[in-house]
């Protein structure tokens, strides 16, 4: 009887997971029908890295402007403009601008322009807890890297139950190290100039142009 009883339990528990599995699938695919609706996307962020075994605990502030692989991102104090071909890093502590074309070869790396869509491939992904934001129902889907050279252990993405919206990702990594990213404004369809992903070099006319190719 004991051993049926178990049986029974394991088959529930897998029932239950699979079921699970397919909602935490199921919200993902909605947030990328979603992102993939808009024509463009500009974000306002906060993000933080903390290491209490290092002692280590950051915060800083920056926005993305996204439209399809296009980009322009502000961060620490750095800009980063992506053409859709070549990428312009702007550094004005430095004056110094580099120039490079698109490497795809780190894919485990959540780019500006997979940012928020980077959980489609390399993930087992979970169903986890719903919380209250401010009034907000935050549901969070646990992501596991397939990887095991992957450095993250997880990453808790937590989307906004009513807008289907990304409100943040929380990536913790197996030395310890939690980053958080909170997008605090969300806006779409935006307004665009003609040039506004081009990368313009009279406007940086003491800087230091390097070409890595």
């Amino acid at each position: 009887m004991n051993k049926l009883l178990s049986i029974a339990l394991l088959l529930l528990v897998s029932i239950t997971s699979q079921a699970q599995d397919k909602k935490a699938k199921d919200l993902l695919d909605q947030v990328t029908a979603k992102i993939k609706s808009y024509n463009n996307i500009s974000i306002d962020f906060k993000y933080s890295l903390n290491n209490a075994k290092e002692n280590i605990n950051k915060e800083s502030k920056g926005n993305l402007l996204l439209e399809g692989n296009k980009y322009v991102l502000n961060f620490m104090g750095v800009t980063k403009i992506f053409d859709g071909k070549k990428s312009y890093t702007i550094v004005p502590e430095d004056e110094e601008i580099t120039i490079s074309s698109l490497n795809d070869s780190d894919e485990k790396a959540i780019t500006p322009s997979k940012m928020l869509t980077f959980f489609n491939t390399g993930y087992k992904f979970t169903w986890d807890i719903l919380q209250d934001v401010k009034g907000r129902k935050i549901q969070y889907i646990k992501l596991i890297p397939v990887s095991a050279k992957d450095q993250r252990k997880e990453i808790l993405l937590g989307i906004d139950s009513q807008t289907k919206n990304i409100y943040n990702v929380i990536e913790i990594g197996k030395n310890g190290t939690k980053t958080t990213l909170t997008v605090n404004s969300f806006k779409t369809n935006q307004p665009l100039s003609k040039n506004q992903f081009t990368f313009v070099a009279s406007k940086y006319p003491k800087y230091y142009i390097n070409k890595l190719d």
